[in-house]
């Protein structure tokens, strides 16, 4: 079965537990001396009651209806870095983007992704066509971060490396 087959058997919530597997192997690899506090399917609630459960304020999450699929956080003494996946089944829009580049203005994780087990969907011509990855930017000062999105690889839970835009 490929997987746009399997897509059709899924739901969107049968995408949260694979991508937070991915998410966790993907900080343990690339942040070596952070302790990673959690991944968690957190689309259930709002970000602040995430980030209470495990000791972390962030005072711009506070009193705003934020709910992330997945949260991702990390640990080096005081510095504490968040991470975040926007999960779909279905082609991507610029709706699902500005969703995903809201919060990220808003809160400012390490690292954001828009991840979809369908296509890239109109947001294929902003990125591939138009080339405006200019539209992934957010952070502030010298440290310019970039939303990052992609197609999920339902068979191999975790991204099709090959869709990721900008490149890892």
């Amino acid at each position: 079965m490929n997987n746009n087959e399997l897509n059709k058997r899924i739901k969107e919530y049968d995408l949260y537990e694979p991508m937070r597997k991915w998410l966790h192997d993907y900080l343990t690899d690339k942040y070596k001396g952070y302790e990673i506090i959690t991944t968690h399917d957190s689309h259930k609630e709002r970000l602040e009651k995430t980030l209470e459960r495990y000791g972390v304020l962030c005072n711009e999450a506070i009193g705003i209806d934020i709910q992330i699929d997945v949260v991702g956080i990390a640990r080096k003494g005081n510095n504490v870095k968040l991470f975040f996946i926007e999960a779909k089944k279905t082609s991507l829009t610029l709706k699902d983007f500005g969703q995903l580049w809201a919060y990220c203005k808003l809160i400012d994780p390490e690292e954001a992704f828009l991840l979809t087990s369908k296509d890239l969907g109109s947001l294929n011509k902003i990125f591939n066509v138009l080339l405006r990855e200019d539209l992934l930017d957010f952070g502030e000062g010298k440290r310019i971060k970039k939303m990052k999105v992609g197609v999920w690889d339902i068979k191999r839970g975790m991204p099709d490396y090959t869709t990721m835009i900008p490149k890892l």
